[in-house]
């Protein structure tokens, strides 16, 4: 990604000269916030990571589950784009990178599991074919007659499912493109932008046109089918932030967790509340000095913090956000024995009906060999509940969440099963909510925080919240507070130079 020259430099009234060594500070240790830690050393900055949680990740963590490591968080990336692989290998995880031994999940609709339909564009089908068996024969119907229906251009950005059901009917968003969108996004089809969360779909929807032909022609272009769609690392995609952590250390800088910054001022000439200079972080210790900033952290966290740039935190407060719960369960090898496939996706309408509290289940051991490896007598699965505006896992207590976890997922694979050990994590308002419009509040935002001068912003509200986007979002920040600081990405001052060990 090529620097965005002079984005926001100085801010308003102008700046000062930049520093021969600038410090940046950093707020937050997940993927994101690291990431532009990574960059920002290896371009010459004096970088302070800080963090204020025990450990750094974020949402990329992992346990050990019946003397089983697994993720607990995100468990890979999508390896098509290449951001997040090309970031695993600068942090010398590449001769750890893996890929799933089975991808193929199946999905829960009346009374069974169904295999999930390959070729689909999350979950949109491209013939009505791929959808029989699933779907009630008068809802194939429905899916075959998309061709036939009047198809202008889009010209303004719509929810999706607005735009698929009218395509294709109901049934499709309800039992596929929910499921799918449920467990990328913990949202709801009915309030999630088109635009912001399936590009591909609102390309061709601005363009006008037969939506199966659409996905027939985009599955047309995908690489050749042996070509890993996702990607993870041996001993858990959680290994990344740390390794991250670690260069940048390496790089002269520092990380500091259990540190949580609890606001940010202006500084011109050693005056906070100025314009055009750099910032005063505060923590619990004191404010510290530093000439750029970069705000890595959830949306509502972020909004806090910048209340020094009025128009930045109100479009960041303005954004929902979503939060999970994610339960492992270690049970004996011999109760899995047989199952198939990564996992089962959930419906609303099915879990509803049904009285599921979870989304979706994973078989971990079954998807990942370096899981599978660990334990031949114990075998994990991860159960994942929660969506946007649900609170009932949220507050509910431990072992009530663990016994709905266990019940459900034995009502789902069809078999008694026996935890012999569980962990449980929470992420509150880990998942921000791409609404119609999100994607104009983005250059909102950005453009609020561009004017500010030596600052920068990245994270899950921008571009995307799998681990490529993020990682391309930090990337973005780490050059944009470089350009504001008069560098280029690997540039080192002479003072660099001679620093020992360099």
């Amino acid at each position: 990604m090529a620097p965005l020259s002079g984005a926001g430099a100085g801010g308003a009234g102008g700046a000062a000269p930049p520093p021969a060594r600038p410090r940046v500070v950093v707020v937050g240790g997940g993927v994101s916030g690291l990431t532009a830690a990574f960059h920002l050393a290896g371009a010459g900055c004096e970088v302070q990571v800080l963090e204020a949680a025990a450990e750094v990740g974020g949402v990329l963590q992992r346990r050990e589950v019946g003397g089983v490591l697994v993720d607990l968080g995100a468990e890979s990336v999508l390896a098509r784009r290449p951001e997040a692989v090309d970031l695993v290998r600068a942090a010398g995880l590449g001769d750890d990178l893996v890929h799933p031994a089975t991808a193929r999940a199946a999905v829960r609709a009346g009374g069974g599991l169904h295999p999930l339909p390959a070729g689909t564009l999350m979950g949109v089908p491209g013939s009505a074919e791929q959808v029989a068996g699933l779907l009630a024969p008068a809802d194939v119907e429905r899916v075959r007659a998309e061709e036939d229906l009047p198809a202008p251009a889009l010209e303004e950005d719509v929810a999706v499912a607005d735009y698929v059901a009218g395509r294709v009917g109901r049934a499709v968003v309800d039992l596929l493109v929910e499921p799918l969108l449920g467990g990328v996004y913990a949202g709801h089809a009915g309030r999630l932008s088109l635009r912001a969360t399936v590009p591909a779909l609102w390309r061709h929807a601005e363009r006008g046109g037969s939506l199966l032909a659409a996905v027939r022609a985009a599955a047309a272009a995908r690489p050749a089918r042996d070509a890993p769609v996702f990607a993870g690392v041996d001993g858990g995609l959680a290994r990344l932030p740390h390794a991250l952590a670690g260069a940048v250390t390496a790089r002269g800088g520092a990380v500091r967790t259990s540190t949580p910054v609890t606001g940010l001022r202006r500084e011109v000439d050693g005056e906070v509340d100025g314009e055009g200079g750099g910032w005063r972080v505060g923590t619990a210790a004191g404010e510290e000095r530093a000439d750029a900033v970069v705000v890595a952290v959830p949306a509502p966290a972020a909004a806090r913090l910048l209340a020094a740039v009025p128009a930045a935190a109100a479009e960041l407060a303005a954004v929902e956000t979503a939060s999970m719960v994610i339960a492992a369960l270690a049970v004996p090898a011999a109760e899995l024995a047989g199952t198939a496939g990564s996992g089962v996706l959930v419906p609303p309408v099915v879990g509803a009906a049904e009285g599921l509290h979870v989304k979706a289940l994973t078989l971990s051991a079954n998807k990942w060999d370096w899981v599978r490896a660990q334990r031949e007598d114990v075998r994990v699965l991860r159960v994942s509940l929660g969506r946007a505006g649900e609170r009932e896992a949220l507050e509910a207590d431990d072992a009530d969440v663990l016994r709905w976890a266990a019940a459900d997922a034995a009502a789902l694979l069809g078999r008694a099963l026996h935890p012999v050990d569980s962990a449980l994590v929470r992420w509150v308002d880990g998942l921000p909510q791409y609404a119609v419009g999100h994607l104009d509040r983005v250059a909102r935002l950005r453009a609020a925080v561009a004017g500010a001068g030596r600052l920068a912003l990245c994270g899950a509200v921008l571009d995307g919240v799998g681990v490529p986007a993020c990682v391309a979002a930090a990337t973005r920040a780490a050059e944009e507070v470089l350009a504001q600081l008069g560098r280029r990405p690997g540039e080192r001052s002479e003072e660099e130079v001679r620093l020992p060990g360099r």
